[in-house]
């Protein structure tokens, strides 16, 4: 095979986001991807889509689907994003671990980022139906998350692909590079197994996009913990650590919460690995603000109705995979049940319904003395005020623990409805560490030479848990630097020698 300038380990969004800005600033440029062509793009493809961006108000937004007209626009209540809320909201989720240099970068750079994103002929829809709510004839937009790409994940990644391919970048299919090598302390190659053959791929720089390692049991064990066993893996089955393995044993520094990850309350019956043949983030179960969720013990364990689920959805898949069998339930009545997001909807969707509390434990492994218990006295807290679900409405409960803090209504009008929910991990948080330009550090703080990371790879970000949408935005942040940063690191490399 042909030396290339760049090569770039990985297919999702941050690797293509990485390959193009390198390839746009003149180099020759590789992609490897592990799986077949029909699974490619990572985590990416399983994504709805939704990206965080700071914006000043929806003239900037507009700037992005040009195609929404004035008398849409007049129908929009969009509340201003700037740095500072993404930047803030960053850091309360994090409990402020999120390291402030490659914070800013995130924050600073997406709105400049989410533009050049759409020049690669990605294209954005407004998120109305799970980031607003109608009232009084206009959609009021919450939570910072207005955008999202058109076809979901899908869509983004089609784009990229097709973009990609028209700039003249190689993409080869079930590569999987295994080990990083060095001359004169220089990355100088990428060993590669494919074809049932191992060959040496000779490059200048290498760009490490290929994930984090959600999708390799053993590591979840020794790193997460042993119960981790037992979550199922949401996106690519690919994702298995591999780039951090090269990446450790070419002198590279681990960093961030490699205890913690990113899980969510997804579908019971989800599958056990991302199904490439049902994109999209369908199995999610993301109304639970509006629930009261119950283990098979019959209680309460979260506070449901902490924060917009922007901000505690990925924390509390966690939650979940510590109860009894892994498992929880979402209660809701009819009074709720037509506000749920649209996966509550799909066929794919697992539920049971009852016309009275008491049929609809019966239909549940659960105490069914404990959890009438608990709805009994979940209802005799709510306290009285307004019910809004497009703001926190401080509309709460008194006196039982955990609280609720919004958007609690009597679980009292049927039919009732419970849909079971288990864990399932998106991606870790352990990455390696690395330069606010996406270079690869070392133990001693030192960039090593031609060694660059983006998306999942890069830890210090998220701690705990994220703001909805960001992980798309680093990708994408992170990815376009990483590109950039290795060609200039290419250029003055030869300017010197």
């Amino acid at each position: 095979m042909k030396s290339y300038d760049v090569v770039v380990v990985g297919a999702g969004n941050a690797a293509l986001c990485a390959a193009i800005s390198a390839r746009e600033s003149g180099a020759e440029v590789l992609v490897l991807e592990r799986a077949p062509k029909h699974k490619r793009g990572g985590n990416s493809y399983f994504t709805d889509g939704a990206i965080r961006f700071a914006y000043n108000d929806l003239d900037d937004i507009r700037k992005l689907i040009p195609e929404l007209t004035g008398e849409q626009a007049g129908k929009i209540v969009m509340p201003t994003y700037g740095t500072e809320d993404y930047y803030q909201d960053l850091m309360r989720v994090t409990g402020g671990e999120s390291k402030p240099e490659l914070a800013e970068q995130l924050v600073n750079l997406s709105y400049q980022t989410i533009r050049w994103v759409k020049e690669q002929g990605v294209e954005f829809e407004l998120n109305y139906s799970n980031q607003s709510f109608e009232k009084d004839g206009k959609y009021q937009f919450w939570g910072g998350l207005p955008v999202k790409t058109k076809n979901i994940g899908m869509g983004l990644m089609a784009a990229l692909f097709s973009r990609a391919e028209e700039i003249g970048i190689d993409i080869v299919y079930e590569a999987r590079a295994i080990e990083l090598k060095k001359e004169d302390q220089r990355i100088s190659s990428v060993i590669v197994e494919m074809l049932e053959q191992t060959i040496e791929v000779n490059t200048s720089a290498v760009v490490l996009a290929c994930g984090s390692f959600e999708a390799n049991e053993g590591m979840r064990k020794k790193y997460i913990g042993e119960e981790w066993g037992a979550a199922i893996v949401r996106g690519t089955e690919y994702n298995t650590g591999d780039g951090l393995t090269m990446a450790l044993a070419a002198g590279a520094q681990p960093f961030g919460e490699w205890s913690g990850c990113h899980a969510i309350g997804t579908d019971y019956q989800a599958p056990r690995v991302g199904d490439f043949s049902k994109p999209g983030d369908i199995f999610k179960k993301h109304s639970y603000p509006l629930s009261i969720m119950v283990n098979q013990e019959g209680h309460r364990f979260v506070d449901e109705g902490a924060d917009f689920r922007n901000y505690t959805y990925a924390k509390y898949g966690k939650e979940i995979l510590k109860q009894p069998g892994h498992v929880a339930y979402q209660i809701y009545d009819q009074q709720v049940r037509p506000m749920l997001r649209k996966e509550y909807n799909l066929e794919e969707a697992t539920y049971h319904k009852a016309d009275t509390l008491g049929k609809l434990a019966d239909q549940l492994p659960v105490n069914k003395q404990q959890f009438l218990e608990t709805i009994e006295e979940y209802n005799g807290a709510v306290m009285e005020g307004n019910y809004n679900p497009t703001v926190k409405d401080n509309k709460g409960t008194q006196g039982i623990t955990p609280p609720k803090s919004n958007w609690a209504l009597p679980i009292e009008k049927g039919p009732f409805f419970a849909f079971p929910v288990t864990c399932g991990i998106t991606f870790s948080f352990g990455g390696l560490k690395v330069s606010p330009n996406a270079e690869v550090l070392d133990e001693n703080e030192q960039p090593i030479p031609g060694l660059f990371a983006a998306g999942e790879m890069v830890g210090g970000i998220f701690y705990g848990n994220y703001p909805g949408g960001s992980g798309l935005m680093s990708g994408a942040v992170f990815g376009k630097l990483s590109g950039n940063t290795a060609v200039s690191y290419i250029q003055a490399a030869r300017t010197v020698h």
